[in-house]
Parts: C-alpha cells; structure tokens; sequence
C-alpha cells in the first residue's frame, strides 16, 4: 500500500466528487486474493478495523483506477487498483510532549508518551512521533531507530546521520549488545507453563518458544505459538521477573519486569499469555480480542472500558543498553514508569 497526494496520481483518474485537497490511499491486489469481496479486502489491508467500519470506508471513498465508485460487495481482480480517495481528517489528538532521556551528535532518545503513533499509518498522518518531531526540530535527517506499538510507552531511539542509522540498525538485528528491559501489569501472576506454579517474586524465569502470525485471526497481526517444525517459525525468548503482586476485588494482579532476548512482534503479550496472564488493558491478547477493531475504529464501549481497566495496555519500555553505534561508549537509557501505570498501581494498593 502506497499514500500519495493526488498530483502524483498518474495513470489513475480522478472522481468528480472527491475533494481537491483529498488524501488518497492505493491498495494494489495480489493474485492470490483476487475474487474477495471489495470490504474484505480492504480490511485485510487496513488490518487494524472491523468489518462493519470497513463497509463504510468503502461506501464513503473507495473507486477503481479510472475513477468509479466502488461497492462492498463488488469483486476485486488480480493486479486491479482500489483507491481510497479521503478528505484530509481530522485525526484523534495525541499526546505533545515528547521528553527527549538522551542526545549527542548522533542519536537522540525519547520517552514515548502512550497513544502516540511512532509513524503514519491508516488513520495518522501529522499526529506522529517522527512528523512532530521533525517539523519542531528542523533535522535535515531523523530516522526511526526501531519501533514501539502506539500504545505501549518508553525508550524510542532515532538516528540523526545516515552512517548512525546504518549501524544501530545492523546492531538490532544482530542483537548485538542490545538489552531491552520492559514493565508490564498483569492481570493474575504468571506461571511456570510447565508445571502451573505461579513465578514468585523476585525469580527470574525464562521462556523459549517459536512464533509466527496467526494468519487466520482476523486483524492480521495477531502472533501464536508454532511448534519448531514450522517453516515460518521464528525463535522467541523472554525472561520473566515477578517485581510484585497485589489485589483487588478478589482479582490480582502483578507487575513484572520483562527483559527480551530477541525481538519479535508482540512476543511479550505473547509469552505472558502462555503463562496464563495478559496484560491490563490488551485489547488483542485480553479477555475480548473483538475490543481491537472497537479500540481502533474509536468505539470502545463502556462495558469495554470497564473490562480493560486501562485505556491503553500497560506495558512500558523501561531500559535500553547498548553500545554507542559510532563511539562504541557503553549507554543505558532510561524512561521513569509513567503516571498511569504508577497511579493504576497505587489504586490496588
């Protein structure tokens, strides 16, 4: 999928009616998804939306290459355009502060406010990290480390040379001298998957398993275990910390430190979801994974909200380590707990 502005469309035609400042998606579709509905391709696409929000993204703004309305239930083919022609939105406001932890000539380390995007995507265009940050600080060159899930906050790593980008992308890769501590609440205390007994506090526990996507979930990111015959296996590795437990209303809970060995796709929701726990406010690994389109599209309910407790999942990227990528100096960056997992923590106590 590509987003261009409308003077750089050519070979498409444009609709009568979209506007002339319109914002214009492109979806090409590939050979093995020719014949799916138009409303369920494009949520495929969108991978972060329901069905019934997919119809009306359909219905308002989706045409072919030459400039036709396009319907729900209309046929895509092999190789065919569909094309998004939107108004520029009004998008979700986010958070502005952005507390830079550390900066020299090379690198640049923020505190990642929660519910800000780290890049666009479907629904966020000027509300990201990298576009804020650029347009305030006039870097003629600022890079995206590596990525966090716009809910989750913390250390977030930009580049500001080429030649910086280069190697601490090389050196993420390889997991070379890379240390990444995250603090997550839990509902319930993880346990040994094993043996069932619960992690008592302060012991290390580490968990190996193999991961892919779960490519029959419908919202296209979801990850799951796969045995070590799978081809699309990908070896994953955490280890578990239980720092403390509580209660409340007979239901309890933990804060854990969670220290990663490799670096896949929600591997921490992942793995604490293998030892009986989920994250307090995960709307993709929680007790409904339906309140992911809800969460996405803006339509959390009330009894939504109830049920996660927290707006956003509690999961904080608390200590990065590493070497320098040009000076090759030891650094640990550190972002404090933030106020709402400390004040959600404070009310079980």
């Amino acid at each position: 999928m590509g987003r261009v502005r409308p003077t750089n469309m050519s070979g498409f035609v444009r609709p009568k009616d979209a506007d002339e400042n319109a914002v214009v998606s492109v979806f090409r579709v590939p050979s093995d998804v020719a014949g799916q509905r138009v409303d369920v391709f494009l949520q495929n696409q969108l991978r972060r939306t329901s069905r019934t929000r997919a119809q009306f993204i359909v219905k308002a703004s989706a045409y072919d290459s030459y400039g036709r309305r396009l319907k729900p239930g209309d046929r895509v083919r092999s190789q065919q355009h569909v094309l998004l022609w939107r108004e520029p939105w009004d998008e979700t406001p986010v958070p502005q502060d952005i507390p830079i932890v550390f900066e020299d000539d090379h690198i640049l380390a923020v505190d990642k406010p929660a519910n800000l995007p780290v890049h666009p995507t479907a629904r966020y265009h000027k509300n990201t990290l990298i576009k804020m940050l650029t347009a305030e600080r006039n870097d003629p060159f600022l890079s995206l480390g590596h990525r966090l899930d716009r809910e989750t906050s913390g250390v977030l790593l930009l580049t500001k040379t080429v030649e910086c980008d280069r190697s601490l992308k090389r050196m993420l890769e390889a997991r070379d001298g890379i240390t990444k501590r995250y603090e997550a609440i839990t509902w319930g205390v993880p346990a040994n998957p094993d043996t069932g007994e619960r992690l008592p506090v302060g012991y290390p526990y580490r968990l190996e398993r193999n991961m892919r996507l779960d490519d029959l979930c419908q919202y296209k990111v979801k990850m799951k275990f796969v045995d070590e015959s799978d081809p699309l296996g990908m070896h994953s590795s955490t280890i578990f910390t239980v720092l403390d437990t509580a209660r409340a209303d007979e239901v309890e809970y933990a804060r854990v430190s969670c220290l990663l060995e490799t670096g896949r796709q929600h591997q921490i929701r992942l793995h604490l979801l293998a030892m009986g726990v989920a994250i307090v406010g995960d709307k993709l690994y929680g007790p409904d994974e339906s309140a992911f389109a809800r969460g996405a599209d803006g339509e959390l309910t009330e009894d939504d909200l109830a049920m996660l407790e927290m707006p956003r999942h509690a999961l904080h990227a608390a200590m990065m380590g590493l070497e320098h990528p040009i000076t090759r100096e030891p650094l640990e960056i550190v972002a404090p707990v933030p106020d709402d997992m400390r004040e959600f923590w404070a009310s079980l106590k």
